[in-house]
């Protein structure tokens, strides 16, 4: 299915017809997903531009409120045999869904089966395996993809003197200047996603056993060596030196300090540029998530977060096609960099990354391209994700440990044995959940 006209004529055209326009012969489908406030709106658009875009089918948008939520209720109503054709799933709880027997399509048998041109090399390096089996078929769709970079408070590195680091060792040596110029020298959002995930990619070191976990959940074990501890360590020498800030495991609690101008680095997702942009009073740029250039091996891509959209099994032929096509229009490069440039995510596809380029996108923000520019270093073997089942609550033990770091009332060396005892337990029980 071509689609030749632009985004925002077919989301007019949508417009100006209504609802009505919406043939009763046309396949209904829907859509689960976590997308509130501006994205949810953009969420609405691109459906909407679909459905103006062909009159076969009718999708439907469902808000299930945040990213467990939605998957919450998506297990639910495939137990129940009442699940959407498409459900949003965030990267730490894909592996339960794609564990889940019979829960899914495969989206590349999806499009295959259905006529859609599939060729995974289309994809942006950085997403093109996250969401793939142990064999490199992908499995999920990727949707709204992000990666961990620096945001960088420009007023904070002139006042002192400095540049932006690229490694943790030129934090370290810039890090008291940015304090004696009043700031905050350095805060992150998500220490499971950036510190430990991402920390694991940047260094290319191996996350857990089997593959990763790509390879079956049965013996998966978590695996944390001497660079991710000394991370740690540094990071509390840091938070002990005034050095480092950090307000608990909220997203927002950490990254209001910066947009407050209160902080000079902060370590967010390349997906929260959009909202920046339109909100802090101060000049910022954006550069890569830091290394530890002492790490062999290191300044590696980092992978994806976010989350995919997955194909629910159990639907229609005709169900299934309309997926397939959705699946066509939303990748295709229009949408895709409408996508880009409304949210910050980055545009999951060559030809869309190509289109932003060619539409000058970058010259006018720079930052809105490090993200991508992050996911196409070079790869190693440890730079493709994890699949692990049972995640989200292996994450739960992360922020409880490491929070117990920051406040001072464990080490790190403790801390990491325990999330290892604890996360292990946990992937021990999804492995006989699952039966593989």
């Amino acid at each position: 299915m071509a689609y030749r006209k632009t985004v925002a004529s077919i989301v007019a055209a949508a417009a100006m017809l209504g609802t009505s326009s919406v043939s009763y012969a046309a396949t209904e489908f829907t859509w689960w997903h976590a997308m509130g406030g501006r994205l949810g709106e953009v969420v609405n658009e691109i459906s909407t531009g679909y459905n103006a875009s062909q009159d076969a089918c009718n999708l439907t948008p469902v808000f299930k409120g945040g990213y467990e939520d939605a998957l919450t209720a998506g297990i639910a109503a495939f137990r129940a045999g009442e699940q959407p054709n498409i459900l949003q799933v965030f990267d730490a709880g894909s592996a339960t869904i794609i564990g889940a027997p019979g829960a899914v399509v495969p989206v590349e048998d999806l499009l295959k089966d259905n006529g859609v041109e599939f060729n995974i090399e289309d994809y942006i390096a950085g997403v093109r395996y996250f969401y793939a089996d142990g064999e490199g078929k992908m499995i999920g769709m990727p949707f709204n993809s992000s990666a961990p970079i620096l945001y960088v408070n420009e007023d904070a590195m002139k006042k002192a003197g400095v540049e932006a680091p690229k490694t943790y060792e030129e934090f370290e040596a810039i890090a008291p200047k940015l304090k004696e110029a009043g700031y905050v020298p350095l805060v992150q959002s998500h220490l499971p996603w950036e510190f430990v995930e991402n920390f694991k990619s940047r260094h290319d070191l191996q996350f857990a056993t089997n593959n990763n976990g790509y390879d079956g959940a049965e013996g998966t074990e978590l695996i944390f060596g001497e660079p991710i501890r000394n991370h740690f360590k540094a990071v509390k020498k840091w938070l002990d030196a005034d050095l480092f800030g950090y307000y608990g495991t909220g997203w927002g609690d950490n990254q209001a300090p910066f947009n407050e101008g209160k902080v000079a680095l902060w370590i967010g997702s390349s997906g929260s540029f959009g909202g920046i942009s339109k909100t802090v009073e101060f000049p910022f740029s954006a550069t890569f998530l830091p290394y530890w250039d002492a790490v062999e091996g290191a300044n590696k891509a980092s992978f994806i977060g976010g989350a995919a959209l997955f194909a629910m099994s159990g639907k229609s032929a005709e169900e299934n096609k309309c997926t397939a096509s959705f699946f066509e229009y939303l990748t295709s490069p229009e949408v895709q960099y409408m996508w880009h440039k409304e949210t910050g995510y980055v545009p999951i596809t060559e030809a869309a990354y190509e289109l932003a380029k060619k539409d000058g996108h970058y010259d006018r923000t720079p930052a809105a391209e490090v993200g991508i520019q992050q996911l196409s270093l070079e790869s190693g073997e440890w730079t493709k994700g994890y699949r692990m089942g049972f995640y989200v609550q292996v994450r739960d033990v992360m922020n409880r440990e490491l929070g117990k770091v920051m406040s001072g009332e464990t080490d790190v060396d403790n801390a990491f044995d325990v999330i290892k005892a604890d996360g292990d337990k946990l992937l021990e029980r999804f492995a006989k959940t699952t039966g593989n």
